[in-house]
């Protein structure tokens, strides 16, 4: 009996005893739970309000976090101080992050050579299943990079489970319609699937879920706090677009957002209603900033802190000791970790690529450590290749100690078939009009060398039919060999001193074998035979050239090289192009060479270029003369109005930058002035223009979703008959 009563007052000695301990360091703290609601660039103002969290010392027991809220929940939790945040995503270059392919110097040559001839964005997945389409404008290639880079995900993948703080990210499964709390698993995976905006970002698969951004069905996640960690108080941040007002709502886009943005504001509402009296409600105004607005996330910070700053004093509630809060921060913060040594490069996920077409664009070696920046720009020449719907890593530690960087390339699943298209319209606002639409059938990975047939056909002013087989003959695909038969019926004029003459309908029909060289992503050297047979007859006028036929045939060699940063519309780099064909049965060769280059100075573009198209050897026979004409090819005079031998060709230009498309949307607007110069030393039209032939032409362009579109106006003083002027108008691919 004493023995028991003696236990029983030592148990009440320590129960007092841990009560006075308590009682000393105060009461205790209650949990703060705070949610980063989602609202695209908006969410930039959650950056604001941590910092003024973190200069009042108030401590958080969780995170959670939608869209863009989830970035900054992510990050936050892994460890980046409100400081470093903002430093990098105002350093992050956004219009490029929404770009998903690299510069185009840096595409695989073949993809270049498609996105020349059909529209890129027209690309169709074809098959047994049916057709198939991309589902979203941009995969979010470069987003989930930049993520990876921002939480180093290059020393080690992060583990939600793992983090020092505990967080919790909000998706939407598109396919059941509901929300999906992310708590485990790549943290940048989670971020990324929390920020696909339905049909500008692809959405993400997990677990056999596709995941798209939580704002649909929980903006700001107030009950998943409160469940994450059992918060006693909810600090709730809303930086959701407001709905757009009548006169903002007139296209198909903006009706889309504000459809969204009724979904979103919805569930919203009843978010903010479980709201208790001792939570506190953050709501920055952000009035005049817009969902897109990324390049301002500086000045939304800003934005927060003000907000923040207002509610200090109920803040200041929450707010612990320097010493207890420099205990927190310390665990929750970024820790330094050293760079780890990569035992094994692992390829994963491939069905039909070749994988050594993955491994001969990584640089990294067994041994080495990872390099963020090195590692982004490997995957991202890799996505250029152009057969990928996204590319990422990971580098994971075995149970064994053995660092792996797995490489995991996704295939499109809407191909590996395809359907382009492509249009063109040239016209003059006369007679001297062209017209005609594309399409093609691309079949891809015929064999594990990656051989392509390519079925194309067009009708219009100019129509015809070609079949190109493509077969590279080795693995890293840096040699093969090509077959080409193509029929094209096209109309050309004859001109003589600015009258149209004569019309004629040209046939021709080219079948080419050749074999060779890829230069790596610097161009390509082809060589081959070339059979041709060609056939005019007049359609209107005189009869400048007799109506006739004919065969002829030859060996070229050709080389082109394409170090510009764009497809259309370029602000820098360089491209040039040489083929020399030699038909030693018609006693004649012919040269088509030519360069361009382009400087950025600021908002102005500087370009220059220069080509040639003459004989070698003998003279360009009428079947097979230079040409020249049409915008920016001699602006003042008709497409193909300038007909001879030795022709020589010379131009500069400077536009100047006036608007940029959406995010998402590549391409800019521009205006500019061209001057323009060449000289025919052998003309079979306009055979009075002597020397040098100017022509100088004013501009405005751009790039549509149908290609790029120019309006311009060229004239041109020379010869007598009161000089040459033409009014353009262009859209499409070449």
């Amino acid at each position: 009996m004493s023995s028991l009563v003696g236990r029983m007052l030592l148990v009440a000695t320590l129960l007092v005893c841990t009560a006075l301990a308590n009682a000393a360091d105060g009461p205790a703290r209650p949990r703060v739970g705070l949610v980063l609601g989602g609202g695209g660039a908006r969410g930039a103002a959650h950056i604001g309000v941590l910092e003024v969290l973190e200069k009042l010392r108030v401590p958080i027991d969780c995170v959670a976090g939608t869209s863009m809220g989830a970035l900054v929940a992510g990050a936050y939790s892994a460890g980046l101080t409100p400081a470093l945040m903002r430093e990098k995503l105002a350093k992050a270059d956004w219009d490029d992050l929404f770009q998903d392919d690299p510069p185009f110097a840096q595409q695989n040559f073949r993809k270049k050579t498609l996105d020349k001839r059909f529209l890129p964005a027209s690309e169709t997945g074809v098959g047994p299943e049916g057709v198939r389409y991309q589902s979203g404008i941009v995969t979010g290639q470069k987003i989930k990079l930049f993520f990876n880079e921002l939480i180093e995900d290059n020393l080690g993948q992060r583990q939600i489970q793992s983090l020092p703080l505990p967080v919790s990210i909000i998706a939407t499964d598109i396919v059941l319609g509901q929300k999906v709390v992310i708590r485990e698993g790549s943290l940048s995976t989670a971020m990324r699937s929390s920020m696909s905006v339905p049909g500008l970002m692809s959405p993400v698969e997990v677990n056999g879920e596709k995941l798209v951004d939580g704002g649909l069905v929980d903006n700001v996640p107030i009950d998943e706090a409160r469940s994450r960690c059992q918060a006693d108080i909810v600090i709730a941040v809303n930086v959701g677009s407001p709905l757009l007002k009548a006169d903002e709502i007139g296209g198909l886009l903006s009706v889309s957002v504000q459809m969204v943005n009724i979904l979103t504001e919805q569930n919203v509402v009843r978010s903010l209603d479980t709201l208790k009296p001792t939570d506190i409600y953050i709501k920055p105004d952000l009035e005049g900033i817009s969902a897109g607005d990324f390049k301002r996330s500086s000045e939304t910070a800003d934005r927060g802190v003000k907000a923040a700053a207002a509610l200090a004093e109920r803040l200041r509630t929450l707010a612990v000791s320097e010493a207890a809060y420099a205990a927190w921060a310390g665990k929750i913060q970024l820790a330094k970790r050293e760079a780890l040594r990569v035992d094994e490069v692992e390829i994963a996920g491939l069905k039909m690529v070749n994988p050594a077409m993955v491994e001969r664009h990584l640089r990294i070696k067994p041994g080495d450590t990872v390099d963020a920046a090195e590692v982004n720009a490997d995957l991202l020449r890799l996505y250029g290749d152009g057969y990928y719907q996204g590319v990422d890593y990971s580098l994971l530690s075995t149970v064994r100690g053995r660092n792996i960087l797995r490489v995991t390339p996704i295939e499109k699943n809407w191909g590996p078939d395809y359907i382009r298209y492509g249009v063109n319209l040239d016209t003059n606002f006369q007679v001297d009009s062209t017209y005609n639409l594309r399409a093609a059938y691309q079949k891809t990975w015929l064999n594990t060398l990656g051989g392509e047939l390519l079925l194309s056909g067009e009708i219009g002013s100019r129509s015809g039919v070609a079949a190109e087989l493509y077969q590279p003959i080795d693995a890293q695909q840096r040699y093969f060999v090509e077959t080409k038969a193509k029929f094209i019926n096209k109309s050309s004029g004859l001109y003589e001193n600015d009258q149209r003459i004569a019309n004629y309908r040209v046939a021709q029909t080219d079948v080419i074998l050749n074999t060779g060289l890829n230069i790596g992503l610097l161009g390509q050297i082809r060589a081959g035979w070339q059979e041709t047979w060609w056939k005019a007859e007049t359609t209107t006028g005189s009869p400048f050239f007799p109506n006739g036929s004919k065969r002829y045939d030859g060996w070229f060699g050709a080389i082109d090289l394409d170090q510009t940063d764009r497809l259309y519309f370029p602000t820098s780099g360089w491209a040039a192009t040489a083929r020399y064909f030699d038909s030693q049965a018609e006693g004649y060769s012919k040269l088509d060479a030519g360069a361009s280059g382009y400087l950025s100075i600021g908002d102005w573009v500087l370009a220059s270029r220069l080509s040639y198209q003459g004989s070698i050897v003998g003279q360009l026979p009428i079947y097979d003369l230079g040409s020249l004409g049409g915008m920016l090819n001699m602006t003042a005079f008709a497409v193909g109005q300038l007909k001879g031998d030795d022709m020589r060709y010379g131009s500069i230009r400077a536009e100047k930058i006036i608007g940029r498309l959406p995010l998402g949307l590549r391409g800019d607007m521009r205006v500019g002035a061209a001057f323009e110069t060449a000289k025919i030393g052998k003309p079979f039209t306009e055979t009075e223009l002597k020397g040098w032939i100017n022509s100088a032409s004013l501009y405005l362009g751009g790039e549509t979703p149908l290609g790029p579109v120019y309006l311009g106006y060229g004239y041109s003083n020379a010869g007598s008959v009161g000089g040459y002027s033409n009014v353009y108008l262009f859209l499409g691919t070449p």
